[in-house]
């Protein structure tokens, strides 16, 4: 089935009154659902099933960077601060082993087709360690030789040059994604990230030059002291840059959870108009740039691989947002890191104590994780269809599924209804279409679908989502 690629509707007002917190739905049922009774026993099983499918899946692998030289106070990841790289080395030794451990079980005809690397700061490894770590990789798993294979990796360009983005690409890499957050001299200043334009047009060119197919950009809005002035002109510095893909990310402040935004001035920080702005410039900006809007903060070019993959219908959601490879079984590796292996998710011992414990011990170092049950996956099937691409055909859905959708889904169509009332989705007898002005509220729609999230899912009482 095709797909039309929908502009957005820009409504101020709509998404002022539905500014709520929501799942990202990077994975349905979401992480607040897993729980420490999924085990390594567990994860043994789900990937034994998995071996035994008549068709097994390939693979994606995710590898978790965790350290960082110096603190950015916006951020929320799962990371630690340090100049030592020694800490790099013992940390390398754990996750070497633990690739050992976990490569073991899956039959090694399964390709590689798609890694992915992220921190933290992946560049924090220096060449002569991220080429001994491809290594180790490429020894345990069968790494795809195929030209479509997507080998990944996030870069912090304050700590890359144009030589370490060469000896990437020659270690196999083809995408890069870059940090940006913004441009603004005032805003670096209040997140404790100073960076050129010019250390990152380095970055961006040497991968072109070096034969990467893809660059993508990360920015941020709701950052302290960003005006709309200034984030037009970040906005036009990086359209200058032509990246691939741009992300453009909305800023939670939740210093209770995060420390490092203990550091920012809370006064510091736009207001709710200042921050509808914001994400409106950059709608129009990218825009007229010629970036396709794909959903829930992420433009491509109108040629790139992700916009092709939602006209054609294989466009898939995963942990690193929107991918182009969802028929993969993911395999997270490192502290933190979460997998999805056939219908379990999994994920790591969060801190360098149980994750180094739990390898010493020569176990698998999982935390926590989640099999999933029927209704799990018919909901993240619907969730999903809604997420990629802001439709979902009720009569092929029911067929495939083998449920009479309008009586599975009954409290769920009554949600909707609510919303199609403020025009943010149509119904009609066989199809859920998202509308333009609710293109930007993806995840209220899917938040209907939501069985954890209790009745008031499609109602405007939570905190805020854009």
């Amino acid at each position: 089935m095709s797909h039309a690629i929908q502009v957005p509707e820009f409504d101020p007002a709509l998404i002022a009154r539905y500014d709520v917190a929501g799942p990202r739905y990077t994975s349905y049922p979401t992480a607040p659902q897993f729980h420490s009774g999924f085990d390594e026993r567990a994860l043994r099983t789900a990937i034994q099933a998995s071996n035994e499918e008549p068709i097994p899946r390939p693979l994606s692998l995710y590898v978790h960077v965790p350290f960082c030289t110096s603190p950015c106070f916006y951020c929320g990841c799962n990371r630690i601060i340090t100049r030592d790289v020694g800490k790099a080395d013992r940390y390398l030794e754990r996750l070497y082993r633990e690739i050992e451990m976990v490569a073991k079980l899956f039959d090694r005809d399964r390709q590689v087709t798609q890694l992915h690397f992220g921190g933290g700061t992946p560049n924090f490894l220096d060449l002569a360690r991220m080429q001994e770590l491809m290594g180790v990789l490429a020894r345990h798993f069968s790494f795809s030789v195929e030209r479509s294979r997507e080998f990944g990796i996030e870069i912090d360009p304050r700590f890359a040059d144009a030589d370490y983005v060469r000896g990437l690409g020659e270690l196999g890499f083809n995408r890069i994604s870059v940090g940006i957050q913004d441009f603004d001299p005032a805003v670096q200043a209040a997140v404790n990230r100073i960076q050129s334009v010019e250390q990152t047009r380095e970055v961006l060119e040497a991968a072109r030059a070096s034969g990467f197919r893809s660059a993508s950009v990360d920015l941020i809005y709701g950052l302290p002291r960003q005006t709309v002035a200034g984030f037009e002109r970040t906005l036009d510095e990086v359209v200058a840059l032509a990246p691939d893909r741009v992300a453009v990310y909305a800023y939670a402040h939740l210093p209770a959870m995060f420390k490092a935004q203990r550091q920012i001035e809370a006064g510091d920080l736009p207001d709710a108009a200042t921050r509808l702005a914001l994400i409106g410039r950059a709608l129009a900006r990218l825009g007229e740039a010629g970036y396709a809007y794909v959903g829930m903060d992420h433009f491509a070019r109108a040629d790139d691989e992700l916009v092709a993959a939602q006209r054609a219908g294989t466009l898939q959601r995963n942990f690193q947002g929107y991918s182009t490879h969802g028929e993969c079984d993911i395999v997270g590796l490192g502290v933190s890191a979460i997998g999805r292996i056939g219908d379990s998710y999994s994920q790591s011992a969060r801190d360098l104590t149980g994750y180094y414990a739990a390898i010493d011990n020569g176990h698998l170092p999982i935390a926590r994780g989640l099999a999933l049950n029927e209704d799990d996956l018919i909901r993240r099937e619907a969730i999903g269809q809604l997420m990629c691409y802001g439709e979902l055909d009720m009569r092929d859905f029911s067929e495939q599924r083998r449920i009479p959708f309008a009586e599975y889904f009954a409290t769920e169509l009554e949600r909707l209804r609510a919303l199609a009332d403020d025009g943010l989705v149509v119904l009609d007898e066989q199809t859920i279409r998202v509308t333009p002005r609710g293109r930007l509220l993806l995840r209220i729609v899917a938040m209907c679908f939501d069985a954890y999230l209790g009745e008031t899912a499609a109602l405007p009482r939570f905190s805020r989502a854009i």
